[in-house]
């Protein structure tokens, strides 16, 4: 597999899927509830993932593929694309700006390589195993990518989601944000599991917490922010696996004990 290839294969694809969710987000949205009556999927995430697939299974007809809108097909050679065609779908829906398009491919349990489009900033993220991780901006500035150097949960800005269970669940991370807004100096909610992680990747945030992720919302972002030099595991601190639901503890390493001891706390 030539990553090379592969990383500018996902990247023109990424790019096109945001451009096709750019030209939707002005339009009128077709919501279907999913889950819960808060999981919501539009016309467009079912059109960008459709198009992602098209393009890379004619590529790679042999990989196996896993989107969030239902593809889930193993393949034959080793290789996993893991695909979140709009993370941020509520946010796309209301009209609110924070939203991106995920992919990343996988041999095994091995991140390869991933790319995040944030297409109303022109925001791209990419990353390819030990080659680190690199931000191009809507002008075409390439930086590398570092998470940030803050040791000390108090001065730390954190991000987290809430699961679209979280109506009927106990376990819908209330007790956690109350605990963290004690320790922590900010809590941001975005709305895009996917960005929150590339953010601390590029030290915009210090850390990121949640629970009931899915293998897609994070398959991208993973990579990108262990490659800037950051840290992602289970809440409970263990190694991540790709498993089709989890909950991540995501920083920039030197905060994450402190993140898991709050987590283990509550």
């Amino acid at each position: 597999m030539n990553l090379e290839d592969g990383l500018a294969t996902a990247v023109a694809i990424a790019r096109e899927a945001g451009q096709l969710l750019l030209d939707g987000f002005s339009q009128q949205k077709t919501v279907e509830r999913k889950s819960s009556a808060i999981d919501w999927v539009t016309q467009y995430d079912k059109a960008a993932e459709e198009m992602i697939f098209s393009r890379l299974r004619a590529e790679y007809p042999s990989h196996g593929f896993i989107g969030e809108e239902g593809t889930d097909d193993e393949g034959t050679a080793g290789y996993t694309w893991y695909v979140d065609p709009l993370d941020g779908t509520n946010n796309f829906a209301h009209g609110f700006p924070i939203f991106c398009v995920s992919i990343a491919l996988y041999e095994g349990e091995k991140p390869l390589l991933g790319v995040l489009f944030d297409p109303t900033r022109g925001e791209l993220f990419t990353a390819v195993s030990q080659q680190g991780a690199f931000l191009t901006t809507a002008d075409g500035r390439k930086t590398q990518l570092h998470v940030s150097t803050e040791t000390e949960l108090v001065s730390s800005l954190l991000a987290t989601g809430f699961p679209y269970d979280r109506q009927t669940s106990d376990d819908n991370n209330v007790r956690q944000v109350a605990a963290f807004l004690r320790t922590a100096q900010g809590i941001r909610r975005p709305g895009s599991a996917a960005l929150d992680m590339a953010y601390v990747a590029a030290g915009r945030l210090d850390g990121y917490w949640e629970f009931k992720l899915y293998c897609w919302d994070m398959g991208a972002a993973r990579l990108i922010v262990e490659e800037a030099g950051g840290k992602v595991t289970f809440t409970d601190g263990s190694p991540v696996e790709m498993v089709r639901k989890m909950s991540l503890v995501v920083s920039n390493g030197r905060i994450h004990d402190q993140m898991l001891t709050i987590l283990k706390s509550c």
